[in-house]
């Protein structure tokens, strides 16, 4: 059954002291075809169309049913809020390697530390976003892995969350909007899901 964040805990942005407080602006790494580093940019502007390539990860977690844990992003997100999306999503710093980076934004975004997480490939996409108008052209490293411990989410980033099983994955993603390149990234990870979870159903 979904649950809402506690919305009590506080969270303070990283400020760049030479900007009044303002919080420091947020640089992606992009990439060439290959996933080659090949610069910087911005990260609004890396996502208006056309997009530019950058690095991208996705993280999937499980529990110990094999039940995936999906959230509900929230409704102040700049990007796609308020749908549905997997376990945890983003942005490595430039020279993060992308495993330092899913495990810190999973942390960050879900206040939990995954029990097991390991690489499920990569997967390049070029996803518009009719409802923002903005463009995911990203070359994305996939996680998989298991949770065991409590959620305690940031409501500055996630409205809800949900343990679901393949049936009621689909059945969600029959009633609402789910993220634009969920399908995709949820595919791609797929037969590293299945090793994980023993097939589950998935």
């Amino acid at each position: 059954m979904p649950t809402s964040p506690a919305a009590d805990r506080p969270r303070t942005p990283a400020a760049d002291p030479s900007s009044n407080g303002a919080p420091a602006p947020i640089l992606l790494e992009l990439v060439d075809e290959t996933g080659a580093t090949i610069g910087t940019a911005e990260k609004l502007s890396a996502h208006l169309p056309p997009g530019r390539l950058h690095r991208a990860f996705s993280v999937f977690l499980f529990d110990t049913e094999g039940r995936l844990l999906l959230q509900r992003r929230a409704a102040g997100k700049y990007h796609s809020p308020g749908v549905w999306s997997n376990t945890c999503c983003g942005h490595p710093y430039p020279g993060e390697p992308p495993f330092v980076a899913a495990a810190r934004r999973t942390a960050e975004e879900l206040g939990v530390a995954p029990a097991l997480m390991r690489e499920a490939g990569t997967v390049r996409y070029n996803h518009p976003d009719p409802a923002s108008g903005l463009v995911e052209q990203e070359y994305n490293h996939l996680f998989v892995g298991v949770v065991t411990a409590p959620l305690d989410p940031d409501p500055e980033e996630i409205g809800e969350t949900a343990f679901v099983s393949p049936a009621e994955l689909a059945a969600l993603r029959a009633a609402g909007p789910f993220s634009a390149w969920f399908p995709t990234v949820l595919e791609a990870a797929l037969p590293a899901v299945r090793e994980l979870t023993g097939d589950a159903g998935w």
